[in-house]
C-alpha cells in the first residue's frame, strides 16, 4: 500500500524525469532550451519541497522505520547544490580552453566565435544539469521505496 510520503517521492521522481529526458535528447541533438531550464527549475524546487515536507513529518513524530529514506529524501537538495557549482566550473572550462580570460574577451570576438563559444557553455551546462535531474530520479525512486512506515 502507498502512502504520501512514497507519493511525493515518485511525483519528485516524475518532475526531474522530464528535465533528464529533455535535457538529454536537447543535448545530443545539440540545441538549447528554455523548456528544459524551466522543468529542470520546477524539479528542484519539488525537492525543495519534498525535503521540506519530510522534515515537518520528522518534526512532528511521524517518521520512517527505514533509515536510508532520510539519506535519499535530502540527497537531491545536495545533487542540486554541487550540479549548479559545477554549472559554474564548466563556463570557466570552455572559457580557459579558448584561452579567454573572462567573460567579457568574448565580447571581443567576432560575432560568429561568440555564438559558437556560448553555444558550448550552454551545451556543457546543459549536459552536468541534465546529469543532476537524473540524480534526482534514482535517489527520489529509492526515496519511494525506503518510505515505510508513515
Amino acid at each position: 500500500m502507498t502512502n504520501a510520503v512514497e507519493w511525493g517521492a515518485l511525483a519528485l521522481a516524475a518532475l526531474n524525469a522530464v528535465p533528464g529526458a529533455l535535457g538529454a535528447w536537447r543535448w545530443r541533438r545539440n540545441e538549447n532550451s528554455r523548456a528544459f531550464w524551466v522543468a529542470l527549475r520546477i524539479g528542484q524546487v519539488a525537492a525543495i519541497v519534498f525535503a521540506a515536507a519530510v522534515g515537518v513529518l520528522a518534526a512532528t513524530g511521524r517518521n520512517s522505520t527505514e533509515g536510508l529514506f532520510y539519506l535519499y529524501a535530502l540527497l537531491p537538495l545536495a545533487v542540486g547544490f554541487v550540479a549548479e557549482q559545477l554549472r559554474v566550473l564548466s563556463a570557466q572550462t570552455i572559457l580557459d580552453r579558448c584561452d579567454l580570460a573572462s567573460a567579457q574577451a568574448v565580447g571581443e570576438l567576432p560575432a560568429s566565435e561568440q555564438q559558437e563559444i556560448v553555444a558550448a557553455i550552454v551545451r556543457r551546462e546543459m549536459g552536468v544539469m541534465t546529469l543532476s535531474a537524473l540524480v534526482v530520479v534514482f535517489l527520489a525512486l529509492r526515496a519511494a521505496e525506503t518510505a515505510h512506515g508513515f
